[in-house]
């Protein structure tokens, strides 16, 4: 990613590149996509927080997940909006909406708005599951 914004957690690429796999390196740092259906946290139910796997940002709750049948674990919504980070996206010829960290700027996916779903926002936050890592809700 070539980016000249600054985050609180930063490092350089060859830092990262130490401290992720290259699959995480690809989608956390390269804004890659995992193929549909493949992510570990697509079907999920388990409670907890979904963190950032870069730095470990706290960025969504299990409550705000909801099945889109999309093929990524979907969210209506962050933990708090200054936990992410909205970036213009036209890299594929069309306008989207990236989501990044807010914390270290590692892309997570897109977020869309008006598709109909019944969630309280109208958003679909549509999340790599490889950017996220999930800690289980204690009980």
């Amino acid at each position: 990613m070539t980016d000249e914004r600054t985050y609180p957690v930063a490092r350089t690429e060859e830092e990262w590149r130490a401290e992720l796999s290259p699959a995480e390196y690809q989608v956390l740092r390269q804004a890659g996509t995992e193929r549909p259906w493949t992510g570990e946290y697509t079907d999920t139910k388990t409670q907890g927080v979904y963190s950032c796997r870069a730095c470990g940002a706290e960025l969504f709750r299990s409550d705000t997940k909801f099945d889109s049948h999309c093929g990524w674990p979907s969210f209506y919504a962050p933990l708090a909006e200054d936990r992410v980070q909205y970036i213009e996206d036209t890299s594929l010829g069309m306008k989207r909406v990236e989501v990044r960290c807010a914390s270290c700027g590692s892309h997570l996916g897109h977020v869309f708005e008006g598709e109909g779903y019944d969630v309280p926002t109208d958003q679909r936050y549509c999340i790599n599951s490889i950017s996220l890592r999930l800690e289980p809700a204690e009980g």
